[in-house]
């Protein structure tokens, strides 16, 4: 008899993990999700991606607006095992308790290290070299359970939240299928984190996603990659907030400029300076109004707003 799992998950992330348990010889028996939330300019209600997966399957799913005061539906499922990844709402114990096999989750870092929401975007923002994906038994307090598996990854130059986010996530899935018949035959090591050795993601914030000009062109560099393509990091352009989708490093430097400063402009970016003289090119952005582009595009029809001698706020 296959062993019934119950998923909580919410975003894309999720998916491929969800997907692999829906492909393997286990049942997931219902798919706990985050409610459906207003979306884009017109604000439609949209169901969250594990949600349409578990559709698309005939699974059952529940979407509490509170876990903490709706769980009954989760304690009347005979499930064997609960699997979280990125669900985003804190467990209570009665759900942690339940099933005969724990509660686990798949997260996105090394843990005791990137504690939090923003585990992929805080790798990038603090420039590490490698990341990876953690599976762990779920308590009430965020991210703190007993390791049960691990797998590392390494950071490439040019990646950035996107491409991490997809690596991670197909890892997070091959991992936990490598994990469960462990679990379920009970022959798995589980290890204590270390907390002395704790940092935390948490989510990122709107006064997070300015660049500090003032920073050096690798923190900045890191900056811009650590939030594309979501929330997307930004800078002040003429008084008018400008969306920095992406830049590329430079080896120039520019004594005696101020940070922010526009030094160069190519056809297809445009150089500002950073702190310790160093710069980094810009080649995409989104000015007030518009879509994002190439700045070689956004040159072709507005050459003159972007000018060398202009400051980047």
């Amino acid at each position: 008899m296959s062993k019934k799992i119950i998923f909580m998950g919410t975003p894309h992330f999720a998916v491929p993990i969800l997907s692999s348990l829906i492909e393997s010889t286990y049942e997931v028996v219902l798919v706990v999700t985050q409610p459906d939330r207003p979306k884009g300019r017109r604000q439609e209600l949209t169901p969250p991606p594990v949600k349409e997966v578990a559709l698309k399957h005939n699974i059952p799913v529940f979407q509490p607006e509170n876990i903490r005061n709706e769980y009954e539906q989760i304690l009347e499922t005979e499930a064997d095992l609960i699997v979280t990844a990125a669900y985003g709402q804190l467990i209570p114990t009665e759900i942690l308790d339940y099933p005969p096999h724990g509660c686990i989750n798949v997260h996105a870092s090394i843990l005791p290290e990137l504690r939090g929401g923003a585990p992929i975007h805080y790798a990038l923002l603090q420039g590490k070299k490698e990341t990876g994906i953690t599976i762990m038994f779920m308590e009430e307090t965020l991210d703190t359970g007993d390791i049960i598996s691990q797998q590392r990854i390494s950071i490439e130059e040019d990646d950035h939240v996107g491409t991490l986010h997809d690596k991670l996530a197909e890892v997070g899935a091959n991992l936990l299928l490598e994990t469960l018949p462990q679990l379920f035959s009970r022959t798995f090591k589980r290890a204590k984190q270390d907390d002395s050795k704790a940092t935390y993601a948490p989510n990122i914030t709107r006064e997070q996603e300015k660049i500090d000009w003032t920073k050096n062109a690798e923190a900045i560099y890191n900056h811009i990659r650590g939030l594309h393509p979501w929330p997307v990091a930004y800078t002040i352009h003429e008084g008018k907030r400008m969306k920095v989708w992406w830049a590329e490093k430079n080896d120039a430097t520019y004594n005696g400029k101020r940070p922010g400063k526009i030094v160069a402009c190519n056809d297809d970016s445009f150089t500002v300076v950073c702190g310790n003289n160093e710069s980094i090119r810009i080649t995409d952005i989104q000015v007030a109004g518009k879509k994002r582009m190439k700045v070689s595009e956004f040159f072709r029809g507005n050459k003159d707003e972007i000018k060398v001698g202009q400051r980047l706020q």
